[in-house]
């Protein structure tokens, strides 16, 4: 029988990159690149958040919560620009990221909290959007190695915790 610490560590998938969105400025409309360009300590250059480091350098959201979000709202579809995170993945559960490090690209992350959906999703997303996007807002990370990171690339485990 395999123990919780053994179970957590197993991440076999791999996820892949679908989309990448650059915000410059608060509020600012996403900016949809093909490759994005991480920089260690900061965060991806061009975004608002590499301006000031911090916990919440990148953040990414399942490609398969934009569908459950759309689904809960009774819409067609939600985008990845209404949600405003950096990089929507398929294939991988985030949350399975907790406390550990990650290979997006060629760029090496770590997981640093949940990113909680904030007020603007009732506007961007319409009445309840808030409420939907509760437990499906993605993740955020820091970025402990720069790099390239392209639209089709991998987003896998590395084997490692977060550093202390």
């Amino acid at each position: 029988m395999k123990t919780l610490t053994t179970l957590l560590d197993t991440l076999p998938q791999a996820g892949r990159v679908e989309w990448i969105g650059l915000r410059p400025d608060r509020r600012a409309d996403m900016q949809v690149v093909e490759t994005a360009t991480a920089i260690a300590d900061h965060g991806l250059k061009g975004d608002r958040y590499s301006k000031r480091g911090g916990d919440r350098q990148v953040t990414l959201i399942q490609a398969e919560h934009l569908i459950a979000v759309a689904s809960m709202l009774g819409t067609g579809a939600v985008t990845a620009e209404s949600v405003r995170r950096n990089i929507v993945v398929s294939g991988v559960n985030l949350l399975a990221l907790k406390d550990k490090t990650f290979e997006l690209g060629d760029a090496t992350l770590a997981y640093s909290g949940l990113c909680h959906p904030c007020s603007l999703m009732e506007s961007t997303l319409g009445p309840g959007g808030y409420n939907a996007m509760r437990g499906h807002g993605g993740i955020t990370a820091r970025v402990l190695k720069g790099g390239e990171i392209e639209l089709g690339d991998s987003l896998r485990y590395s084997g490692s915790p977060c550093p202390g």
